[in-house]
């Protein structure tokens, strides 16, 4: 099982990389704990995808930690891994988006694996709930793991998450990408594409990006990007070429099943600057309860 952790974006409403800001008890990084799980859990292999420019960055500060534990493999996120076809503007700086991101990976990745963020706490549970699914996925048969609204929820804002729709075997049915927020006793959900205002219950299922694969995904990928750029020959300053719209492609044409997958885990991150302040107590609770030890690496 291998796990590719995609660092390439920046967090601008936080401002600059916060994948990079301390927040354990002894400075860990969210990363940290991600990279720790997964070991617990049982993966033999992490691929960071990142902006070529923060290699030595991240090699100087996350690698140095995470290497003596577990095989390790950089990859660049770069604009000029698209179809030979596609004139780059000039002034595009901003990624592709995450689809493009997970297929600058392929040379890297081998066996069955699970996407995440850099950013993201995403909880033991998540991980192993991850694990059982590998250990006894069909070929062409993907995962997402479904976290339970309320526990993706901060205090200083709403938060877009992708809302998930089952069918009556437990499969992905649809993903409405929303904004979200407490509201009373239900939690209401803004989809992003101006449709009707709706609400979930707390339990309700929502995604947190954590995905599973396997290599198979790798020529869906390039097959829809060619696709993706000839739709937006015209809109090459901003399109981007997105994970959770080739999930959809997939599960609509038949090349994939897509399982929801429940985890009790609670989600932590910094959406806002002000969501520190608690991600770092609840790490210190984790640790004060032995979840995790004090001091992560030793």
């Amino acid at each position: 099982m291998e796990l590719l952790i995609m660092a390439a974006g920046m967090g601008s409403r936080f401002g600059g990389l916060k994948q990079l800001a301390p927040m354990g008890p002894n400075d860990e990084f969210i990363i940290d704990y991600s990279v720790f799980d997964a070991i617990k859990a049982g993966f033999n292999k992490i691929v960071f995808i990142i902006k070529e420019e923060n290699y030595e960055l991240f090699k100087e500060t996350i690698g140095k930690r995470v290497e003596p534990h577990i095989e390790v493999e950089y990859v660049f996120q770069k604009l000029t891994n698209v179809p030979d076809f596609v004139k780059i503007p000039e002034d595009r700086v901003k990624p592709w988006g995450t689809a493009q991101a997970i297929y600058c990976a392929k040379d890297a990745i081998k066996e069955p694996f699970v996407v995440i963020n850099a950013d993201d706490f995403y909880g033991r549970d998540a991980f192993m709930v991850a694990k059982n699914f590998i250990e006894n996925k069909e070929d062409k048969s993907y995962g997402l793991i479904g976290y339970e609204a309320s526990k993706t929820l901060t205090e200083n804002g709403s938060v877009k998450r992708g809302v998930l729709e089952l069918d009556e075997n437990g499969n992905l049915n649809n993903i409405v990408e929303s904004s979200i927020e407490l509201e009373n006793d239900h939690i209401k959900c803004e989809p992003l594409d101006g449709k009707d205002i709706f609400n979930i219950d707390l339990d309700a299922l929502v995604s947190m990006n954590m995905l599973i694969f396997d290599p198979s995904i790798f020529p869906y990928l390039e097959e829809k990007m060619v696709d993706f750029f000839k739709e937006n020959e015209n809109n090459l300053e901003k399109c981007e070429y997105l994970i959770p719209d080739v999930i959809d492609m997939a599960k609509n044409e038949g090349y994939a099943k897509v399982k929801v997958l429940h985890t009790t885990a609670k989600w932590y991150g910094v959406t806002y600057k002000e969501d520190s302040d608690k991600v770092r107590k609840a790490l210190l609770n984790l640790t004060n309860n032995g979840e995790y030890p004090n001091n992560l690496w030793n």
